[in-house]
């Protein structure tokens, strides 16, 4: 079983490995494939009408052989006579003729226990006109003819050999063979050059493609004139090259942000052990570096945290709709644990309206908006759904202190924190988070200016 195996595997690499790499390759094997089958069958049927016909001329031949030697037999008398006339040794070759079944005259290289006397004797004893094939040495036609008439039985059987009819129909099938072995050469070849032509603008595009890569060059195909067929698969490389330029773009800035945001808590692990480290510590002082320390760890931690949901949200986003009552429902819930004390109130339609984004990135992007309410609510967290025109409005509101007039500017920026002395674990990246997402959707967040203390925070999205 290992061996046989074994051995289909073996032919099966082997067929892998005999078949062309290239597309043109294919291409052409394709078409070599395609013509050959074409002439297969075209040389067949031609081959088969050309033998046909040869066959239904030398019939014809023995058809009228067979009338001009039946008008030498006299059968107005009791008895049948041949009659003499000129030339007819001619007519005598390969000619039999039998009157009730009785063979008056043969060809006289024919003897009269022959195969081919024989033969004529049983076609001229079915009557009419029959023609059949018969074998001595070489194939023989035989047709047989009633002699018209008179009322005695006679027939004319006349013989005709096949081998130059045989050898005309083998001159033309050698002959059709080689002129199809000259087409499909000529196919292949032909078809090489054409596909190699076609292919080289392909091949351009190609080494473009290639040295655009390798010096992150900002041209495109789109605006060089090509075939429609091209012009399409230029578009479609273009947009790819923007997509993953956007994509660098994007892991450069998380990149850079994450650098950024990172260097304050590092910087301050390092100063508190180096500070630690200095002298030594009373275990009050040991225990006030090491909540320093897990304060800035988690920091760090939750910095990491929201720039790669961030960045994964971004990647993945897909479309989709929601029904954002349900969504902005299911959200506050689970953030009713965060503080308890809290009210949290989701009032919008009976039925809601229907964003056009998943469910999953709407709830990234009212997430940031949620807890930042929550952390700076006094007792009472509002988010309201509602229509507008062409989209959903979703606002989250708190009672809270509000922003300050003088850190409004500064909102969305991301590391931006109003107090970063207020005890809590944000990084400030929360904010431009939501809004990042929101865009990405085609939507927007952006903070409104109330007349009364708290924080209004609205998204804008498509409705679905």
């Amino acid at each position: 079983m290992d061996s046989a195996a074994g051995g289909t595997s073996a032919s099966a690499f082997t067929i892998r490995r005999r078949r062309p790499g290239t597309l043109r390759g294919r291409l052409s094997l394709v078409a070599l494939t395609t013509a050959t089958l074409l002439m297969v069958i075209l040389t067949v049927a031609f081959n088969t009408v050309v033998r046909q016909h040869l066959w239904h001329q030398a019939d014809d031949e023995l058809r009228t052989r067979g009338t001009a030697v039946a008008a030498t037999v006299d059968t107005s008398g009791a008895r049948v006579r041949v009659l003499e006339t000129p030339g007819e040794e001619l007519l005598d070759a390969n000619v039999w003729i039998y009157a009730d079944g009785r063979l008056l005259e043969k060809p006289p290289v024919a003897s009269a226990a022959g195969p081919l006397t024989r033969a004529a004797g049983a076609l001229a004893a079915r009557g009419g006109t029959h023609c059949v094939t018969a074998r001595a040495h070489d194939p023989v036609r035989l047709c047989a003819r009633p002699v018209p008439g008179g009322r005695t039985g006679a027939s004319v059987v006349t013989a005709l050999d096949l081998n130059p009819y045989r050898a005309s129909a083998d001159t033309l099938l050698f002959a059709s063979l080689a002129l199809d072995a000259a087409m499909l050469a000529c196919t292949y070849v032909l078809t090489r050059l054409a596909v190699g032509r076609a292919l080289r603008p392909v091949r351009a595009m190609t080494d473009q493609a290639t040295q655009w890569s390798a010096v992150a060059s900002g041209e495109r195909f789109g605006g060089i004139d090509r075939p429609d067929e091209l012009a399409r698969l230029g578009g479609s490389l273009d947009a790819l090259l923007d997509r993953i330029r956007a994509l660098l773009r994007h892991e450069r800035q998380l990149t850079r942000e994450l650098s950024h945001e990172l260097r304050n808590p590092l910087a301050r692990i390092i100063a508190e052990l180096d500070w630690w480290r200095s002298r030594p510590r009373s275990a009050e002082e040991t225990r006030a570096t090491q909540e320093a320390l897990s304060d800035a760890a988690r920091s760090m931690r939750t910095i990491c945290d929201t720039l790669l949901d961030d960045a994964r949200d971004s990647a993945c986003a897909a479309p989709g709709t929601s029904e954002v009552v349900s969504v902005l429902r299911r959200l506050a819930a689970r953030a009713a644990t965060t503080r308890p004390e809290v009210r949290i109130t989701v009032t919008g339609p009976g039925t809601g309206p229907v964003a056009g984004v998943p469910d999953a990135l709407l709830e990234r992007i009212v997430s940031p908006l949620l807890d930042n309410a929550l952390r700076h609510a006094r007792a009472h967290v509002g988010i309201r759904a509602g229509a507008r025109p062409g989209g959903v409005r979703v606002e989250v509101v708190d009672d809270g202190p509000g922003v300050p007039a003088s850190f409004a500017a500064q909102l969305f920026q991301p590391g931006r924190r109003a107090d970063p002395g207020d005890g809590h674990g944000g990084a400030g990246l929360g904010l431009p988070l939501a809004r990042r997402l929101a865009r990405s959707a085609g939507g927007e967040v952006h903070h409104e200016e109330a007349g009364v203390s708290g924080t209004t925070f609205v998204v804008g999205l498509p409705s679905g």
